[in-house]
């Protein structure tokens, strides 16, 4: 649930009648979100005249920097999972949380305009690899690599490739290795397969075969200002969802 929209009418009311100051809205947000968060930093600031502070990571990198204490004030999470940790350890406002975004999963390759393939079980994954390498996030960490592996193992396809994997931090970090060439294949979600204009989207996996992507947001309780309510009524403007819409998100907040 967004905090009240005549609060953050108030607030913005009183910032423009200079009956405030302006404060920094520090967020912390899946590394997935880079492009969409830097068209909504642009957009708040010049809406609110708060500055925000975006800090990009994986998920798990981020969560974990939440529990010993980071200063941040919002956290968008690539996963619920992550998001479940820090409400069980008491670190959400309550009834801040909500449904953000969703994503696809895809299966990306080096180089512009390459032929399709199905994902499904006969897909021969480790043909296509050769030699090369399978780039994914931390599989047993990051979203985007907890995803991937999922639905791997749900297609039988997991242990024909599992040796050849290279892990990367977070899931631009996998990008950038098949953007560059040092892997021929990738699994990224769609929305930063559109980023990278030197790889190629040739596949993209079956709903059904990894638990549904959903990013979660939420105010953190570390404290509690106007400006931080002023954001998270300006994630469910139409600005905000034009931004992430651009980038390939599907907007599930209302």
């Amino acid at each position: 649930m967004f905090p009240s929209r005549t609060l953050c009418a108030a607030f913005a009311m009183s910032v423009f009648a200079g009956g405030a100051q302006a404060e920094e809205v520090t967020v912390f947000a899946a590394a997935s979100m880079a492009n969409a968060m830097a068209d909504i930093e642009t957009g708040f600031e010049a809406a609110s005249g708060h500055d925000l502070i975006v800090s990009l990571a994986g998920s798990s990198q981020l969560a974990r920097q939440i529990q010993q204490g980071a200063p941040a004030d919002i956290f968008i999470s690539a996963n619920t999972d992550w998001m479940d940790v820090l409400e069980r350890d008491g670190l959400l406002e309550p009834d801040t949380r909500t449904d953000l975004l969703g994503n696809t999963l895809v299966l990306v390759a080096h180089g512009p305009d390459l032929a399709p393939v199905q994902i499904g079980p006969e897909l021969d994954l480790a043909g296509l690899l050769g030699q090369g390498r399978l780039a994914m996030a931390l599989v047993d960490a990051v979203p985007a690599g907890i995803y991937g592996k999922a639905a791997l193992e749900n297609l039988g396809l997991w242990s024909s490739v599992q040796a050849q994997v290279a892990q990367a931090d977070n899931v631009r970090a996998a990008l950038a290795f098949v953007s560059i060439g040092e892997a021929p294949l990738g699994i990224v979600y769609a929305t930063d397969a559109a980023a990278a204009p030197d790889v190629s989207i040739i596949g993209t996996f079956p709903a059904g075969s990894h638990p549904p992507i959903i990013y979660p947001v939420a105010d953190l309780a570390n404290r509690d200002t106007l400006a931080e309510a002023a954001f998270m009524e300006y994630l469910r403007g139409p600005d905000a969802r034009a931004a992430f819409e651009r980038q390939g998100f599907v907007v599930l907040a209302e």
